[in-house]
């Protein structure tokens, strides 16, 4: 995982609540194991407007000029509900999507995210309207997301969010849970060979 520090970027505002797994990332396409190749499956039925995908739907908000390569997304109530599929946030990072900002989100979408380098700020309905007026301007209409102090900032503004201190410490070195826990390899390897002559049964 790539270390998460700040981030600057446009926003694409996905005005709509409930978006939820099958909708990030349909079923059709959870065919392998890897972390990689879904980004091009991305919201696949709001994008296209064909099943093969390879006609756009001008309509839909990433396809249009301004927002095709931003790096934050920002979305209404309850987003990545449905199923816990792990492929959602795998699919959003394929993208290129560093940060979610939404009013909530389903709990095991926003851990999955945590554990996939992706930053899920939850703000207040306000404060997301704002963030909103500001991503409508496209180019122009950068936001600023700073996880070290837990900020983010847009038009000259700032809302405060809260995040758990673990995760937070994960985003900000770039490690999942396995990634953390063989920082201290040595001393696991140490243990089990103390383990290993003080209790050789349980061998």
């Amino acid at each position: 995982m790539e270390p998460f520090t700040i981030l600057t970027s446009i926003a694409v505002p996905l005005d709509r609540s409930n978006v939820d797994t099958d909708a990030i990332i349909p079923k059709q396409f959870l065919k392998k194991i890897e972390r990689t190749g879904f980004g091009k499956h991305l919201f696949h039925e709001w994008r296209y407007i064909d099943y093969e995908g390879m006609h756009e739907n001008p309509d839909f908000i990433l396809n249009k000029p301004p927002f095709r390569k931003a790096k934050i997304l920002l979305a209404r109530d309850n987003f990545g509900c449905g199923s816990s599929r792990e492929h959602a946030p795998w699919a959003l990072y394929d993208y290129g999507f560093r940060c979610i900002i939404a009013p909530s989100f389903a709990d095991i979408f926003y851990n999955n995210c945590i554990k996939n380098g992706i930053l899920p700020v939850t703000l207040k309905a306000d404060e997301m309207d704002e963030l909103f007026a500001v991503a409508a301007f496209g180019g122009s209409g950068l936001i600023a997301v700073d996880l070290d102090k837990q900020v983010v900032g847009a038009a000259s503004k700032k809302f405060a969010f809260q995040i758990e201190a673990f995760n937070k410490e994960c985003l900000l070195r770039g490690l999942d849970q396995i990634g953390w826990t063989l920082q201290h390899a040595g001393k696991i390897d140490a243990f089990e060979a103390a383990i290993a002559v003080s209790k050789p049964w349980l061998k």
